[in-house]
């Protein structure tokens, strides 16, 4: 039956963007959408990394609450900015295909961090990335480059670039694709030198618990191969700690039943060394996935993860 469905969206251009995605899908299935737009903290918040003042959850908790007050009927997520425990009576009740989960490098000036000059500054607002490329500088052997914190929304961050406040940026492929911006892409890291961050890529949605009517009407907006390889990755993340902020990365591919799963952990402060792990296993269900994420998880504390 068609729904009225208010759907609760932060108001930076890609989260609009996706926000209207997903309204154009159910208006197409003769559901009634509006959106309702709002500002979060981890918006307000730009003068600190996200890891000193709550992580990623700092991006949904108004949408939470316009969720629980009534106000929307559901709430459109970049998937990896999603805490890997949901508060109680919340459900995420669909994971749509994933686009492309690799990150881009971004710079006017060089081809490729191995071009920058010395002394140069790259910029990124992900402990991910920051001891990615801290493991790729120094195969480089370039000491020399700094890694220094770049928040905002995409605009903004390009915005910095553009001033000259870094030499290049590091961003999701998937973000610059959906705003027509992939012109500003000068290079696609291989997923070998920069592993994704779990449901990179992917949209997720987010629904008070007991929706069945929300649920059919989401069901074929949902993607099966993508929500097992997610549910592999996020279960990494939650074994180690549940916080999206961590110096963690965690990459699912499905073939078939076939699910290979990679993941890698540094310490942002230490040595420039990463702990990785990966894993295989037949999956039929998200249950058997994330049984497959604890296991690389475990491989992970083995070798130093923390």
């Amino acid at each position: 039956m068609p729904l009225p469905i208010t759907i609760a969206t932060r108001e930076s251009r890609l989260a609009l963007w996706q926000a209207g995605h997903v309204q154009a899908l159910l208006e197409a299935r003769g559901h009634a959408v509006t959106l309702l737009g709002m500002t979060t903290r981890g918006d307000q918040i730009l003068d600190r990394t996200l890891s000193k003042v709550g992580g990623k959850g700092l991006f949904v908790k108004e949408l939470e609450t316009a969720l629980e007050e009534g106000r929307a009927d559901i709430a459109v997520h970049s998937l990896k900015d999603v805490p890997m425990d949901l508060p109680e009576g919340f459900e995420l009740a669909c994971v749509m295909r994933r686009e492309d989960p690799r990150d881009a490098w971004v710079s006017p000036h060089h081809a490729a961090p191995a071009d920058l000059p010395p002394g140069a500054v790259i910029g990124t607002s992900s402990l991910r990335r920051t001891v990615l490329l801290r493991a790729m500088l120094s195969k480089l052997k370039r000491s020399d480059i700094r890694i220094e914190p770049l928040r905002g929304n995409l605009d903004t961050r390009l915005r910095k670039l553009d001033e000259g406040q870094y030499a290049g940026i590091v961003l999701a492929a998937a973000g610059l694709e959906r705003l027509g911006l992939a012109a500003r892409i000068r290079h696609v890291f291989a997923e070998s030198d920069m592993l994704p961050a779990a449901g990179q890529g992917a949209l997720g949605i987010e629904t008070r618990a007991g929706r069945p009517d929300l649920a059919a009407a989401l069901a074929p907006l949902a993607d099966r191969a993508t929500w097992l390889a997610v549910a592999a990755e996020r279960a990494v993340s939650r074994a180690l700690g549940g916080s999206c902020s961590m110096p963690l990365a965690a990459h699912a591919t499905l073939d078939g039943a076939r699910l290979t799963l990679r993941a890698a952990w540094g310490d942002p402060e230490g040595e420039a060394r990463l702990v990785t792990a990966q894993g295989q296993a037949d999956v039929a269900d998200q249950a058997q996935a994330a049984a497959l994420g604890e296991r690389v998880a475990a491989e992970l504390r083995a070798g130093g993860a923390r």
